[in-house]
């Protein structure tokens, strides 16, 4: 428990508590402040609970504190049945309920932070079930449901994109590097402008071969284009092919459904692994490799200019012209109608080439299959997980069709009899709106009949009068169900009473004897609590006194100290006056001239000379100039001087 308490001072004591608590003022604590200090470190976490307790009612924070602490999963120590006790504790700020909860909460603040600003946002409101039967509240809470989980994977990725971050050593390092590379390439330009600049209408030149570079750019750009057109439709062509094959495939799979068919197609599929697994994937493997050995050679090397892709180009075509004259000159040397072998030989190429070609086909349709399988099964996984059913096949797909379309049948009559309502509901509407208009035109004829005859208001009053004597006899029948059933409660009530009174009268009996039982146990009562009373004010006036003592005696005490530190920097400054004055008799009575020029007295006795020396000389020029107060002067410089003296 100790280790406890220091933990907690130590946490306070810091940022951003910044407490100045030690274990005895801790331990000191009332339950008032302890509640409000953990108030404070629940602020801390979740800034919304940055509330005085004092202005807020106790089952407000006792209700408040308890929402928190389970939306940060605190578990209390003890078990379920301890529940009740760790309640009533945090309401009156026990020390054994409060000083776990800091230490957990101390403990780990910046987790806990994160847990309740995703709290804000995760934990979901509950609505009752009855008014998510309205179609608009819960199209909102379904709305609601769906941003949540957006709200849980926006902050996943943020957390995925903040702990898979670069390095800041690893950026400067990139960047001390591209500006190597950009001084070293601002060198080279520079010089290739000096190189430049020699030849003679350089500038037309220039713009030649910026014109030329944007061509070749343009041209390279609708080759690009062209070359992915001519891809597109060889694998559209390849993909058309490939279906036709598939379709053939299945149409046969189906006529003939034979073991000796499965065996030949599965001695077939054994025979394409082993050519790909043979002859092409080693292939294409020493491909890959050649071109990547390439690539890095590409690397290592240097940066190269535009001269040395211009010597390199150049070195190219001559070696493009050796081979094509050594291909002339073999063509030349072997003729084809003397070479018995050439047309196998050609024929084995272009049977290679098609076999080539064909199991590049048949991988790709394996791997445009497989795609599909995986497509397919991530459909039916999704449609699983979106309704909870299975994916309809065959048979069953057309029943559920034939039952829709039962279903739409009868909602189509449904329809068809509301819009047939609707209609009908108007034309009442209308009929409602022209008798209205029947009934204000009759309404006036009846009142100008009546004002023309001198009887304004019959008609009203003839209403009044049928109303109010429909009333009346409402009244009238409802007063004589009322007096019936108050006849009939009383009775109830009488024999409800005759039954408690018999059933009482034993339980009467023995109530009795403890009623002066009762009497002689609160006048006990009252005189154990007058004694009480009065022990308690002797000892309260007792107490009242005592700590009257105590304050003066702190008082008194604070004044001596005061007393003692005054006196004390009084004899250090003392002892100091001493100290000097004995290092200047030291300086004064020292057999040396230059210690005792050292001497204050001696220095004090130089400005006192070079001041006499000023004033006459200055004396002596005014005497000449006509000032007539030398001598005053004189003697004002002389006290000026003895005044700097004593003050030293």
């Amino acid at each position: 428990m100790s280790e406890q308490i220091k933990f907690i001072v130590e946490q306070l004591n810091k940022e951003p508590f910044k407490k100045t608590f030690n274990l005895i003022t801790f331990d000191s604590l009332e339950p008032l402040q302890l509640l409000q200090l953990l108030n404070e470190v629940l602020a801390e976490i979740d800034p919304k609970h940055n509330i005085d307790i004092r202005e807020e009612a106790p089952d407000q924070t006792a209700k408040r504190m308890f929402s928190l602490l389970g939306i940060l999963k605190y578990k209390p120590p003890g078990s379920a049945s301890d529940m009740s006790a760790f309640r009533q504790g945090l309401v009156t700020g026990s020390k054994p309920i409060i000083h776990p909860i800091l230490h957990w909460l101390l403990q780990r603040t910046n987790e806990l932070k994160k847990r309740a600003y995703l709290a804000r946002f995760l934990v979901k409101v509950e609505i009752p079930a009855d008014f998510l039967q309205d179609d608009v509240v819960a199209d909102t809470y379904h709305q609601y449901e769906e941003l949540v989980e957006g709200f849980k994977t926006l902050h996943r990725e943020c957390e995925q994109l903040k702990n898979c971050g670069f390095s800041t050593a690893e950026i400067r390092r990139d960047i001390n590097a591209m500006e190597e590379e950009k001084d070293q390439l601002i060198k080279r330009v520079e010089r290739l402008k000096k190189r430049v600049d020699t030849v003679s209408n350089h500038q037309r030149m220039l713009e030649m071969a910026r014109q030329l570079r944007v061509e070749k750019e343009r041209e390279e750009s609708l080759m690009q284009q062209k070359q992915e057109q001519k891809n597109q439709l060889f694998h559209a062509e390849q993909r058309l092919q490939r279906a036709q094959q598939q379709l053939k495939d299945l149409r046969q799979a189906s006529a003939d459904a034979k073991p000796e068919g499965l065996m030949k197609r599965l001695d077939e599929e054994i025979k394409f692994n082993t050519y790909m697994v043979s002859d092409k994937l080693p292939k294409e493997l020493d491909s890959k490799k050649k071109t990547v050995h390439y690539l890095q050679k590409v690397v290592a090397e240097p940066a190269m200019g535009h001269s040395d892709l211009s010597e390199l180009e150049t070195k190219i075509q001559e070696i493009n012209t050796q081979i094509n004259q050594l291909i002339e000159k073999r063509m030349m040397r072997n003729d084809p109608m003397d070479d018995k072998l050439f047309l196998f030989r050609q024929q084995a190429s272009i049977i290679s080439r098609k076999k080539e070609a064909k199991a590049e086909e048949l991988q790709e349709g394996r791997e445009e299959l497989s795609n599909l399988e995986k497509e397919l099964a991530q459909k039916t996984n999704q449609a699983r997980d979106f309704d909870g059913t299975e994916v309809l096949k065959g048979d069953e797909f057309k029943r559920y069709v034939s039952k829709l379309r039962s279903k739409s049948t009868v909602y189509k009559k449904k329809r068809q009899e509301l819009a047939e309502l609707r209609a009908e509901y108007g034309v009442l509407q209308r009929t409602e709106e022209i008798l209205k208009l029947r009934f204000e035109a009759i309404q006036q004829q009846l009142q100008a009949f009546e004002a023309k005859h001198g009887i304004t208001g019959f008609s009203d009053t003839q209403e009044e009068l049928e109303r109010v004597s429909a009333l009346k006899s409402e009244l009238d029948e409802v007063k004589g169900r009322t007096l019936d059933e108050m006849s009939e409660m009383i009775k109830k009530l009488n024999a409800l009473i005759s039954e408690k009174k018999t059933a009482l009268a034993p339980v009467i009996k023995e109530l009795r004897p403890l009623r002066q039982k009762c009497q002689e146990l609160t006048q006990e009562y009252e005189e154990k609590k007058s004694l009480y009373d009065s022990c308690a004010a002797g000892l309260e006036s007792n107490r009242s006194k005592l700590e009257q003592e105590v304050q003066g005696l702190r008082e008194e005490c604070g004044q001596e100290e005061t007393r003692y530190h005054y006196i004390n920097c009084l004899k250090k400054i003392a002892e100091k006056q001493i100290q000097r004055a004995s290092d200047e008799m030291k300086l004064y009575v020292s057999a040396d001239p230059q210690e005792r020029r050292k001497a204050l007295r001696e220095q004090y006795n130089r400005n006192i000379l070079e001041q006499e020396n000023l004033g006459k000389f200055k004396c002596c020029s005014r005497r000449g100039s006509g000032d007539k107060f030398p001598v005053r002067n004189y003697v004002r410089s002389r006290k000026l001087c003895g005044r700097a003296m004593g003050q030293t």
